[in-house]
């Protein structure tokens, strides 16, 4: 993926409390990591409900990971939303399914199931939508949101968002097929009450992202479209008495975020899911080695200044932009960015250093059992892993780091976080589990 979802910045210790919350959690994790210092008003703080947000693709079953899955793992427990990728957009402007057989075609066996029942053969609605209803009714306080677009299907946002009538289209098709639930071939209704609103993921206005078109009108179209959605969820919430969630996620990069008009859009979403992830990976094939989602800048990066990023240099960006903390949510990654030809360098953890090529981005649970030794960067407060004998080097995060990032949502006031994606997690759920205690959502969820 191209390096534009990015951000760096600040620092002092986490509260003694936290810290030994950590140790326990993590059996005996370094307890030199630290956070940022809260510049947070004490009027903005506790005004919000946090969020943990998890991403459930909808070719995650292809691979063997079902919204069971969430349950046998434990980490439905910890979540306050699931965000469902992706809806694609058609080539006559409107919401469409990318993929009809996984979304609502596909037919589960018992064994597959939420509730342990097998599809019956010609019932309405079969697939991943049928389960997500299952899941729903299972935790009622579970809000399931659709999300529009992703790196791979953002190329008609351009043309949805250029004009009134085509942005009006746009929603409405959004609207009819997800909240109200008419699925084109499919009974009237047959998906109604499963999405609980939209997470609006155009990557990203004025920039080509995965080869869209795009250009300087997307500044306010954008806008534009982001209130046509609010417009539309207020008149079917009236009608249905429901109130419909709106978000946008953006990007962590002040040079891409400022081509979103965010002190206008924040007026009608209800937070930003600010991508601070990807600052570094295989598209940097030379490296040096460095950090895909350090949460604060360490000095020692080789990088030139506008190349080093931090998580907490997004939110000081959106902060500065006129953005409240209660509606900064920042992204978690549940995948490594991978290094390959790489040097131990002085220090022998292969830190910092050149490379001959850039790897994959394998999942953590693959991640956490690869050959070579674990370190931590106390300044980037990041894991690292580095295996001598291939020249391997990983950038991820693991339990420590996300509890450690949950700490500082909690402390900087913003609204939680997102992870991408569920079925990147370990089996007992061992990193949503650490994330929801840093920030304090539990197993009563």
């Amino acid at each position: 993926m191209p390096a534009i979802r990015r951000a760096s910045v600040r620092r002092t210790a986490v509260a003694t409390a936290a810290a030994a919350c950590a140790l326990a959690l993590l059996g005996g994790a370094p307890a030199h990591a630290a956070a940022p210092a809260s510049s947070t008003s004490s009027s903005d703080r506790g005004n919000n409900q946090k969020q943990l947000i998890g991403y459930f693709t909808q070719w995650g079953i292809y691979s063997g990971f079902d919204e069971k899955n969430l349950i046998t793992s434990g980490e439905i427990k910890h979540l306050t939303e699931l965000d469902y990728a992706f809806s694609n957009i058609s080539a006559d402007g409107l919401c469409a399914s990318g993929d009809s057989w996984a979304d609502y075609q596909r037919p589960f066996a018992a064994t597959e199931s939420v509730n342990g029942q097998a599809d019956a053969s010609g019932q309405a609605l079969m697939g991943n939508f049928n389960q997500l209803r299952e899941l729903k009714a299972a935790y009622p306080h579970l809000k399931i949101v659709m999300s529009i677009g992703g790196w791979s299907w953002s190329g008609n946002f351009s043309a949805v968002a250029a004009t009134a009538a085509s942005r009006q289209k746009f929603v409405a098709s959004c609207v009819d097929q997800y909240l109200k639930g008419d699925i084109p071939g499919l009974p009237a209704g047959a998906a109604a009450g499963i999405f609980d609103g939209f997470a609006i993921d155009w990557e990203y206005p004025d920039e080509p992202g995965n080869g869209n078109p795009y250009g300087p009108q997307d500044t306010a179209n954008f806008t534009s479209l982001m209130q046509e959605f609010r417009t539309q969820l207020t008149a079917a919430g009236a009608q249905s008495g429901e109130r419909y969630l709106l978000t946008a996620n953006t990007s962590a990069s002040p040079a891409v975020a400022a081509k979103v008009q965010l002190r206008q859009v924040a007026k009608v979403v209800d937070w930003f899911n600010v991508m601070t992830f990807d600052y570094h990976g295989s598209w940097e094939p030379a490296g040096p080695t460095d950090f895909a989602s350090g949460l604060t800048q360490d000095p020692r990066d080789p990088n030139p200044a506008n190349n080093r990023f931090s998580v907490a240099q997004a939110v000081s960006y959106y902060e500065s932009q006129g953005v409240q903390p209660s509606k900064i949510g920042i992204a978690i990654p549940y995948y490594a960015h991978e290094w390959t030809g790489v040097a131990p360098g002085p220090n022998g953890d292969g830190l910092f250093q050149t490379a001959t090529a850039g790897g994959g981005t394998p999942n953590y649970n693959q991640v956490v059992t690869a050959p070579g030794k674990t370190y931590w960067d106390p300044l980037a407060q990041e894991p690292y892993k580095y295996d001598a004998a291939s020249g391997t080097f990983y950038t991820y995060d693991n339990p420590l780091s996300v509890f450690i990032k949950g700490r500082y949502i909690q402390d900087q006031g913003l609204r939680g976080t997102f992870v991408w994606s569920m079925d990147g997690d370990t089996s007992d759920g061992s990193l949503t589990a650490a994330l929801g205690a840093g920030l304090g959502i539990g197993s009563d969820n």
